[in-house]
């Protein structure tokens, strides 16, 4: 047993969590069975796949602070570029800006938008004006683009920090808008397979490969890969087709092929041939977690703490409401900037279908909170879930068909097991009782999907 303190330098200094933290992570995750100690001092255990409290952890308790390996934003999403000076609706019904500014921070996927812009934007109303805007974080002051290709960073940090890792592997400098260049290539291919609702990036897999490609140690970053759950070769297959769905179950090849000629690099060779690109695809698919930022929603948040007096606060809550009517009827979908990363804690956690601890991103960047949902006790293993709120809410029937075609697995935790007597109850009478129900719930899930990030 290694016992490892977790300190203070997780304290993210301007938008770059300290990489003494990181590195600290990445050596207590490479030794199993192991304990460390967070930043707030509660201690977990590491035995195979899987995280174990060591002493009592109490409800809504910050297990861990984590940053990922690394990150990058889904390409639908990045193609809707907030800031903009022209517009128009694409082939999904959704605006997206012709000329205009990156929507987040190609680095840490902060958002760039102030909370006034983004609120502006997503209600269709330019001369709207949030109050308390001093509660809005963003500081476009501190925005910098790389000087080659013009990607945006929130702040030179971030841009620093791309360069030193990756991004100078895939810097397109003035062919960044060119079509015939191969990452672009490689880009408009994914997006031709893998159509919104987004769940993945090939971006994620390049990045990858260009943070290999800049490392000084090569070995150490793809040792760090392979501690991620790894696949039997038919499973990889099921995953793959999985993510790039039915119609575009052929296709893996022609993504394999664009992805060897924008990438190629014999250090990585066996990631390049058939085999080990789809290894590759599966990991991501089986690892990758989603990451939503929203400098709308921080704002959000920050005037709930506010401590008004009564009519102030009554104010304010009935001005949000509205906000979110207006997002509604304007937006729809696609609010947050929005992406994957690969996460090593995070990754270790197993599922249940009722979690004791769930992850969210309330900085507006790529750090991963995991909160505890429940008091946590010694000895007790810390469980995520991979389904969503709605998804836990169905038979235990219809759980095992979307983590059986997701994930792979036959869920055996406690909601499970103590269902095993019930009817199965097939998805297809189930979606048809969800979407008879879905008028009714909408609106009251806005507000949370527009807070949760």
């Amino acid at each position: 047993m290694k016992l490892i303190s977790f300190t203070s330098p997780c304290s993210f200094s301007g938008t770059i969590l300290g990489f003494g933290f990181v590195l600290c992570i990445y050596f207590l995750f490479c030794l199993y069975d192991t304990i460390g100690y967070n930043s707030n001092g509660l201690l977990f255990m590491f035995q195979g796949k899987g995280l174990f409290a060591k002493k009592s952890i109490k409800k809504g308790d910050s297990i861990f602070i984590e940053r990922p390996l690394v990150a990058a934003q889904f390409l639908w999403n990045a193609l809707y570029k907030y800031k903009g000076e022209t517009s128009s609706r694409n082939e999904f019904g959704f605006t997206c800006c012709l000329r205009g500014k990156d929507c987040s921070c190609e680095f840490c996927l902060r958002a760039l938008e102030t909370a006034e812009e983004n609120a502006r934007r997503l209600s269709g109303n330019p001369g709207l004006s949030l109050p308390h805007p001093e509660l809005c974080c963003v500081r476009p002051e501190l925005h910098q683009a790389c000087p080659q290709c013009q990607v945006m960073y929130c702040s030179s940090e971030c841009r620093q920090a791309a360069a030193d890792q990756y991004h100078r592997a895939l810097c397109l400098g003035p062919s960044q808008e060119d079509p015939e260049h191969p990452i672009n290539k490689l880009k408009d291919a994914w997006r031709s397979m893998h159509y919104p609702p987004e769940t993945s990036s090939i971006m994620l897999m390049a990045r990858m490969v260009a943070l290999v490609k800049q490392a000084k140690d090569k070995a150490h970053w793809q040792k760090l890969f392979s501690h991620f759950c790894s696949r039997a070769a038919n499973e990889e297959e099921e995953i793959a087709h999985k993510l790039l769905g039915e119609q575009f179950r052929g296709q893996l090849a022609l993504l394999h092929s664009l992805f060897r000629a924008a990438l190629y690099d014999e250090h990585l060779s066996r990631w390049f041939v058939p085999e080990g690109f789809r290894s590759l695809f599966a990991l991501v698919g089986t690892n990758g977690q989603g990451i939503g930022t929203s400098s709308l929603s921080q704002w959000v948040h920050a005037c709930d703490a506010l401590e008004l007096p009564a009519q102030q606060r009554e104010h304010l809550d009935s001005f949000i409401d509205q906000l979110y009517k207006d997002i509604e009827k304007e937006t729809g979908d696609f609010l947050n900037c929005e992406g994957s990363g690969l996460f090593m804690l995070q990754s270790s956690c197993n599922h249940s279908c009722i979690p004791n601890a769930e992850a969210s991103f309330p900085d507006n960047n790529f750090l991963l909170h995991l909160s505890a949902l429940n008091d946590i006790n010694p000895g007790e293993e810390i469980c995520i879930s991979y389904l969503d709120c709605c998804q836990r809410d169905r038979s235990r029937h219809s759980r095992h068909k979307i983590l059986r075609e997701n994930y792979l697995f036959v869920c055996s935790c406690p909601k499970c097991v103590s269902q095993m007597d019930e009817l199965d109850v097939t998805s297809e009478e189930e979606e048809e009782e969800e979407g008879e129900a879905e008028g009714e719930t909408e609106g009251d899930e806005m507000e949370d999907e527009m807070t949760d990030v």
